[in-house]
């Protein structure tokens, strides 16, 4: 089954029949600004790509990690763990999710044949968790930008690893947290907990850089091993890898990167609540690279936020509709488009 995702906009465009060219495209949670692309020597075009040294050492001090998986993003993993958990342990059937969140987790675990429960913003309690059980956290979580904090998650380590369980975070959005919230230190060489929990880590959205499609697990060097053994050699190209290199060391543009998108959720986020009415507006949350409008109840038959969807779209602008359909997701508009913004607002019904 595939499911919907912001960024299809070849397909929305035609769907209003607007040219691809016109839209103001709001539908990621990927930076508007991207890391400079490196001049790239030819050789690396050439060979194959085998995981580059320089790289790993790069991505482990970035993300603090002594142990990880350069991997082509968070998807093939995502798909694969459910599999590699099952084997790893039989006995587990169960798996927590958020209610909202990255639909693609819980897919993968449903085509795997585990009964799904789901959460809302608070995490379940502690003490019903069973043996053997799977708890997924996106932290901070996307659409709702609910973050938690490392005690808690924690907590939480130490519970499903005395029950023999799994802790998985999904940490795509957490590179704009500061103080960082990543719990990839909890599970390095040192640590005492360092069997049950899986990290991923996206590299496109932060570093505006979603088309070179790379991305990082952090685990256990035996977790790190049975997924490298699973998905085979050259996962990521040579060019990517070159450039991730490049971009991970950059430190002094980590932190331009953060003041620019940290002065543009908040001008986003201005936008918004002055350009609907405050009646429409339930509660606006994000993190710095989106804000996600929450619309109060309506009595016609579409929801708020499908109005304003709809709308938005026949002015070329496209935000991301969440599943539930009580909201719109709405990544960084750049400076010379606020206006353009504003603007597709006002007009709405």
């Amino acid at each position: 089954m595939a499911l919907i995702h912001g960024g299809q906009l070849q397909q929305v465009a035609k769907q209003y029949n607007i040219p691809a060219e016109n839209w103001l495209d709001l539908s990621t949670g990927i930076a508007p600004f991207s890391y400079p692309i490196p001049s790239i020597p030819e050789k690396v075009y050439q060979s194959l790509p085998q995981t580059s040294s320089d790289l790993k050492t790069a991505a482990k001090r970035y993300y603090n990690a002594d142990n990880l998986l350069v991997t082509n993003g968070s998807q093939a993993i995502i798909k694969l763990l459910p599999t590699l958990w099952r084997k790893k342990n039989p006995l587990s059937t169960t798996v927590y999710l958020p209610e909202q969140g990255y639909k693609e987790h819980a897919l993968a675990w449903q085509t795997a044949g585990f009964t799904v429960y789901w959460y809302k913003n608070e995490l379940l309690e502690q003490e019903p968790i069973e043996n053997n059980t799977v708890l997924v956290i996106i932290n901070p979580n996307n659409p709702t930008g609910q973050l938690y904090s490392q005690s808690t998650l924690i907590k939480y380590q130490e519970k499903l690893e005395k029950s023999n369980g799994l802790l998985v975070i999904d940490e795509a959005f957490i590179d704009v947290v500061s103080p960082s919230h990543s719990m990839s230190h909890t599970i390095n060489s040192n640590s005492n907990t360092i069997n049950n929990t899986l990290i991923l880590r996206s590299f496109g959205k932060f570093f505006g850089l979603a088309g070179i499609r790379i991305g990082f697990l952090i685990g256990s060097e035996t977790w790190i091993e049975k997924f490298n053994d699973q998905l085979g050699p050259w996962q990521v190209n040579g060019p990517a890898q070159f450039i991730a290199q490049s971009a991970l060391s950059d430190y002094q543009w980590h932190e331009q990167q953060k003041q620019k998108l940290q002065l543009l959720s908040a001008d986003l986020r201005t936008i918004l609540t002055k350009s609907i009415p405050s009646e429409y507006i339930n509660k606006i949350t994000g993190t710095d690279l989106f804000q996600t409008v929450y619309f109060t109840e309506s009595t016609e038959t579409k929801s708020r936020a499908e109005n304003y969807y709809a709308s938005l779209c026949q002015q070329a602008v496209y935000a991301r509709l969440t599943d539930d359909k009580q909201a719109l997701r709405f990544g960084l508009a750049k400076k010379n488009q606020h206006e353009r913004l504003k603007n597709a607002l006002l007009n709405c019904y």
